[in-house]
């Protein structure tokens, strides 16, 4: 805490430096910014932010980010239903997403299993994607979980509980690194795991 700043100004610092990738003097130059910016436009940030803890939660079929019960992949009729994406983070939809491949629905982990970080498969929504599955309609799941020793162990997991099904169950194409993560993969690189999907 710097004594030459006001109370509420060394707790934006504080609050700011807390984020990651922010430094101390990032944080510095970040909240005087927002000191010297015009009321409404500091303002709209503060409400930007209340509107993304108040208003996103998880949509009830995929788990991945919505304001509404059912987030707007799911609720698109000109996906195919038939073909579910298995992701570990919203953030991988993302990346998938802007490659304009993708014309399947999603089904977000929020996470992967690591025994040694405390992560069990019913931490997981694996539970409910095998549900999905076995309620009919799906053709195909594509695991897309991240090219590393946990990412690889949670697809196994899960083909290993999809196995006795009808479902074809596939998985991206390693152009993708080994040890890598789907959210920083470049757009071609995708685009090549995605049209080159290997069968389990």
């Amino acid at each position: 805490m710097n004594p030459a700043y006001t109370k509420s100004l060394n707790e934006l610092i504080e609050q700011f430096a807390a984020l990651p990738g922010i430094g101390t003097k990032t944080a510095e130059r970040l909240a005087f910014y927002i000191l010297k910016a015009r009321p409404q436009e500091a303002l709209a940030l503060a409400s930007a932010i209340s509107d993304v803890k108040h208003n996103i939660h998880q949509c009830k079929i995929c788990y991945n980010l919505a304001e509404t019960e059912v987030c707007s992949i799911c609720s698109d009729a000109a996906r195919d239903h038939g073909v579910i994406c298995v992701v570990e983070q919203p953030k991988d939809v993302i990346s998938l997403e802007k490659t304009g491949l993708c014309k399947w629905v999603y089904h977000v982990l929020n996470g992967h299993i690591a025994p040694l970080e405390g992560t069990e498969p019913e931490d997981l929504t694996i539970d409910a994607l095998v549900k999905r599955v076995r309620d009919g309609g799906v053709r195909e799941v594509v695991m897309a979980t991240n090219p590393n020793l946990e990412g690889d162990g949670t697809s196994l997991y899960i083909h290993s509980l999809l196995a006795q099904t009808n479902v074809k169950i596939t998985k991206l194409a390693r152009g993708l690194p080994s040890g890598s993560t789907i959210e920083f993969a470049s757009g071609t690189i995708l685009s090549d795991a995605i049209l080159n999907r290997l069968t389990f």
